[in-house]
């Protein structure tokens, strides 16, 4: 990485859309960190956005965060977006980071079919989705009534509001990586007859419905950020969308349902997404929605984040080149500020030899 500063100019430039304004293009990345007690975050998980806020991350993402609903984390350390104790310790995270400056939106989940029968918090509860079916095909339990479905819509809605009550600068709707949204858009997962199913527009049903609902509760200014990929936690090579076609069909009725921002997740930013355009999957997202766009994908560091084992630090030449030209509008950071709160600020200041290489050590602790 070069040590003139100047070199990661794009990445400083402030960000403006309908609906948010951030000080830089950077974003901290939502990664499962598991520091929370009965699903409750404490001063340590808020002085560890804190920490990022006061070293100038644009906009924070938190961990994912489990709406109101019995299966929809599995761990009983992972946090959750409901109930008092919870939604007090959000609260006290918001303060913390709006205090050094920083704004922060939490990240809707729930797990759908990837959490297992006997999962912690709640044992009793089986885990749910469209069919009934884990990601490798196999049938597990009953599919989701429409009544079901209808009632995880309002659990989504709910925690909407929840955020914007306890004063978060926006919401994201986890909807990758073959959690529950994502359970629906893939075909795999979903064989459903029904109006949540069918072709890949049918089968954004259940999506729409969730982010109409949100939109309901926390009206038209509060941003609406909606994550997707094509990949899944046990296919790195699945595909919603075979073709630029065809992620249009799936985006377009996610515009009209109300997303304000797309974070398109990939495993390497620097991949195109289809043969015969450098473009990769945010750049599409953009060009064919017309909405802004977050990137994402080993930010910084020459290992994908799916290992989650050690990398080293690489330069950012490339991603400043891809911003620069406009391919995308925000950057999502992850590993590298997991492991280093002050990454934004060294790479502003032109610090590239204080950098530090990803030590999967980090994941136990919060830095």
């Amino acid at each position: 990485m070069s040590s003139n500063t100047s070199a990661t100019a794009p990445l400083f430039q402030s960000f403006t859309s309908e609906k948010i304004k951030l000080s830089n293009r950077t974003v901290m990345a939502p990664m499962t960190r598991g520091f929370s007690p009965d699903g409750v975050p404490g001063e340590d998980v808020a002085g560890y956005y804190r920490r990022r806020a006061e070293n100038e991350v644009g906009l924070i993402v938190t961990e994912g965060t489990g709406i109101d609903h019995p299966a929809s984390v599995s761990g009983a350390s992972i946090p959750l977006f409901h109930g008092e104790e919870s939604l007090n310790g959000w609260s006290n995270v918001v303060k913390e980071v709006h205090e050094a400056g920083g704004k922060i939106v939490p990240q809707l989940w729930h797990v759908g079919m990837t959490r297992k029968k006997g999962d912690l918090p709640n044992e009793e509860a089986n885990p749910v989705g469209p069919s009934g079916l884990s990601l490798d095909g196999d049938k597990i339990t009953e599919p989701m009534t429409e009544a079901e479905v209808e009632k995880m819509v309002e659990a989504y809605a709910q925690a909407a509001a929840d955020a914007k009550r306890l004063d978060f600068d926006g919401i994201e709707i986890h909807g990758a990586h073959g959690y529950l949204i994502d359970q629906f858009f893939w075909e795999k997962t979903n064989q459903r007859t029904d109006r949540y199913g069918g072709d890949i527009v049918g089968r954004t049903q259940f999506a729409v419905e969730v982010i109409k609902a949100c939109r309901r509760e926390v009206g038209p200014d509060f941003p609406i950020i909606f994550r997707f990929s094509q990949w899944k936690m046990n296919d790195y090579k699945a595909k919603l969308a075979e073709t630029p076609d065809e992620l249009e069909r799936f985006l377009t009725p996610l515009v009209e349902a109300g997303v304000d921002i797309f974070h398109c997740s990939t495993r390497r930013f620097w991949e195109p997404e289809f043969e015969g355009s450098d473009l990769n999957l945010a750049g599409w997202t953009k060009k064919l929605s017309g909405k802004p766009v977050i990137s994402v994908g080993s930010v910084g560091l020459d290992g994908e984040f799916t290992s989650f084992s050690g990398a080293n630090t690489t330069s950012l030449d490339g991603l400043m080149e891809k911003l620069d030209d406009g391919e995308f509008d925000l950057v999502a950071i992850g590993r590298s500020l997991l492991m280093d709160p002050e990454w934004v600020r060294k790479v502003r200041e032109g610090r590239e030899t204080e950098l530090l290489p990803f030590d999967k050590a980090a994941l136990k602790q919060l830095y």
